[in-house]
């Protein structure tokens, strides 16, 4: 069975673990090496455990890490020939580390796991999302993304349950003073990141009575607030009637507890869904 633990997810760095019986993964490692290890250790892990490293794309925020951490554990680092070249070129590797290329759209093996990945509309030179799965579990992957393209909804239909970017709410972000026009405009643009609605949206169109989870990553300090996000998923998932479905706002600056990826079976009971608001307090949705 799969397993999910979000080792923190935000602006500031995003980096997850995908785990299995048999293989451990990183999702991106936008944190410190540092911080990674740490966090690594609560969570049960540790760095040697590590048999490769998987990445969306190559800003900073989801591969800050990946210069030291493949120096202290030289294990494949799975990504596109673009996003290779480009990180090759401005990290500065003191050692070439294991680039392993994927092709975007096509699937690969490793270990006991499948992993495909497809194209994404966002600021990179080749961002992708992922689907990953074994024999019991599919998990869908969406990170940065500006808008949603039919093709991500087909990949991301029938997942057990989804890892997806609700970055920012329409109304915090127009009304924020911090940020200048040109970057809110970036951040909304088509090759940008997705707002709640969006996010919304897109689970409306992929949600099924056995979904799992939605675990929502990526959320902005600022322009967005874990009750809000939580709200407007619950609310899609209730419509298509996948309300057993469990809604999970990833932390930034702690891990957040493993999820098991796994088909939900209809039990006739209902579920309280526990999440942090901004003062860290626990909330149900």
């Amino acid at each position: 069975m799969v397993r999910l633990t979000i080792l923190g997810s935000g602006s500031s760095g995003n980096c997850a673990v995908i785990s299995t019986e048999r293989t451990t993964l990183l999702l991106d490692a936008g944190l410190s090496a540092k911080q990674i290890c740490l966090r690594l250790d609560a969570c049960g892990f540790s760095l040697d455990m590590l048999d490769g490293i998987l990445l969306t794309h190559e800003h900073q925020d989801h591969t800050g890490g990946i210069e030291v951490l493949s120096r202290k554990r030289p294990v494949p680092l799975f990504c596109t020939a673009l996003t290779q070249e480009t990180l090759a070129s401005s990290l500065g590797f003191k050692k070439p580390p294991a680039w392993r290329l994927m092709t975007t759209g096509s699937a690969f093996e490793f270990q006991d796991l499948r992993i495909e990945s497809f194209p994404v509309p966002h600021d990179a030179v080749d961002p992708v999302g992922f689907v990953i799965e074994d024999e019991e579990s599919r998990l869908g992957v969406l990170s940065d993304v500006g808008f949603v393209t039919n093709l991500i909804k087909d990949r991301l239909r029938n997942s057990d349950s989804l890892f997806i970017e609700a970055n920012y709410d329409t109304q915090l972000l127009e009304n924020d003073t911090k940020r200048p026009w040109a970057t809110k405009q970036r951040i909304s643009s088509r090759h940008g990141h997705l707002s709640n609605e969006q996010a919304a949206e897109l689970i409306r169109e992929v949600a099924h009575p056995g979904l799992s989870h939605v675990v929502l990553g990526h959320l902005s300090d600022d322009c967005n607030d874990p009750a809000v996000a939580s709200r407007h998923i619950r609310q899609a998932l209730d419509a298509v009637g996948a309300s057993e479905a469990r809604v999970i706002c990833a932390e930034r600056r702690k891990p957040t507890p493993t999820i098991e990826v796994v088909r939900r079976r209809s039990t006739g009971v209902s579920f309280c869904v526990a999440s942090s608001d901004s003062a860290g307090q626990m909330a149900l949705f």
